[in-house]
């Protein structure tokens, strides 16, 4: 690996694992925002009057949250020495689980799924 592979990737890993570094505030408290973000759209949505207004908005906003969340995943999985001790760790396995129903989603019907992303507060909150 070059020099300026490793910098990258270990820049990059204190941002998405050292909550106490400045950038690594900023990840966490975006991404926070964005689960919170996507469990109240899951939320609302649930809602019939708002799914059946909102719908086309709903459906946009989920696939943006589900591709930011899915690039977190595998910059986690990049950045890490052992990344299938990563994947098959609980927060790999919940993190998969918070992306999987929207890919195969056109298949069958997994929203019930979403509710994973809560636990990715714990991620952020260190619990």
């Amino acid at each position: 690996m070059s020099n300026k592979s490793y910098k990258w990737k270990h820049k990059l890993h204190e941002i998405i694992y050292e909550a106490d570094t400045k950038a690594g505030k900023l990840f966490d408290v975006v991404l926070l925002i964005i689960i919170v973000l996507s469990v109240l759209l899951a939320m609302l949505e649930s809602v019939e009057h708002f799914s059946n207004k909102y719908a086309l908005f709903f459906d946009y906003t989920e696939w943006v949250i589900t591709i930011l969340f899915s690039l977190e995943y595998l910059a986690r999985i990049l950045v890490v020495n052992k990344p299938i001790k990563y994947i098959t760790s609980f927060y790999g396995i919940i993190d998969f689980l918070a992306i999987a129903p929207y890919f195969v989603s056109s298949f069958v019907d997994l929203r019930f799924l979403r509710a994973f992303r809560i636990f990715r507060i714990f991620r952020v909150l260190k619990l």
